[in-house]
Parts: structure tokens; sequence; C-alpha cells
């Protein structure tokens, strides 16, 4: 997959359209009274997004333009995202004796496991989109199952087999999102 951020448009198993987010939101403005709903998935995470599309194509667009940098004194905008966290006693110890804090430490942890094995990151999130998309668009075809243990089971020649009954785009863009899943170190 590419490093841009791309999204893909499809409408029933048709794809219409695997463009950066702005091209994305003015095909969807342009078909938003289509007749047959339009699914648009973000290709790094494989997850189905919705836009909300009232106002004009420009006021659409602007809504999710990607925020400005702050310049001045502070720390940038980093979009942080509250979760709840469950560890045992032991773990909050060791959290509450470091000198930046659980919530950084924790960033620091997740940081350092992620650059140990890149290559295992970028197999493991392309599983991961390509079985979100998968469920959405493949959960009713032929073979789903067997597609899907393909997949995390790392066959790529199994798993272009089991897509081979689907539709033509859905199969390619399958193929696409789940490339990186399957290439191996050099």
């Amino acid at each position: 997959m590419s490093a841009a951020p791309t999204m893909t448009v499809f409408q029933g198993h048709e794809r219409l359209l695997t463009a950066p987010p702005q091209d994305v939101l003015s095909l969807l403005k342009a078909e938003e009274r289509a007749a047959e709903p339009l699914l648009t998935f973000d290709d790094q995470t494989g997850r189905q997004v919705d836009f909300d599309l009232r106002g004009t194509l420009d006021e659409v667009l602007e809504r999710y333009a990607p925020a400005p940098a702050r310049s001045g004194r502070g720390r940038p905008k980093l979009g942080v995202v509250a979760r709840e966290v469950t560890l045992l006693p032991r773990h909050w110890d060791w959290l509450e004796c470091q000198r930046c804090g659980a919530s950084a430490s924790l960033r620091r942890l997740i940081d350092e496991a992620r650059k140990a094995d890149p290559d295992g990151e970028r197999r493991r999130g392309a599983m991961a989109a390509t079985d979100r998309f998968l469920g959405v668009m493949g959960g009713d075809l032929p073979d789903y199952e067997d597609a899907t243990r393909a997949l995390y089971a790392g066959d790529g020649g199994a798993f272009g087999t089991q897509l081979q009954g689907w539709p033509q785009d859905v199969r390619t863009h399958a193929l696409y999102l789940a490339a990186p899943a399957f290439a191996r170190e050099a």
C-alpha cells in the first residue's frame, strides 16, 4: 500500500474510486443521492468510513481538512484518545514509579515494541485491514471463511485461490490490501 492515505469507494461490488480523501469526498458529494448506497473504506485500516455530507462541497472539504500545524508555545495537538486500560496492581505500581508518568511510559513502551519488528507490524496491520474489508464486502461470498483462514496463515496462494469466485473489484481490492501481509523480508 502507498504511504499517502487513500480511501476506496464501492457501490455494491463495483469499485468506483481509490483516491486521497479530498477526491473521495468530492465523489461522495456528487453521488449523494445515488440509488444504491456507497461504501467507503480507509485503505490503511480497512475500516468503513462515514462522512457528514451536509452543506456545499467546499463546506464538506473544509470539515474534513487536516488540522493546520500549530505554531508558537505549547505542545502540538497529538490527537490523544482516552480509553480504559486494565492492568494488574504490580503493573500500576511500576507505572507510578516512572518519572514521565503512566501515559507517557505506555506510549514509549508501545513505540519501542513497534520499532522492534516493523515488518511484523506491517504484516499484522495489512491482515487486520484486509479482514475488516472482507467482513463487510465478502462476508456473504463463497469461501469467505477459508479466505480468512488463509490470510491469517500467511498463505497468499491459498488466499488468492479462495477469492477466485468473487466479484472482480472486491477480489482485486482484497488482494491489494493483503499484499503486505504476504510480503517477506528480503
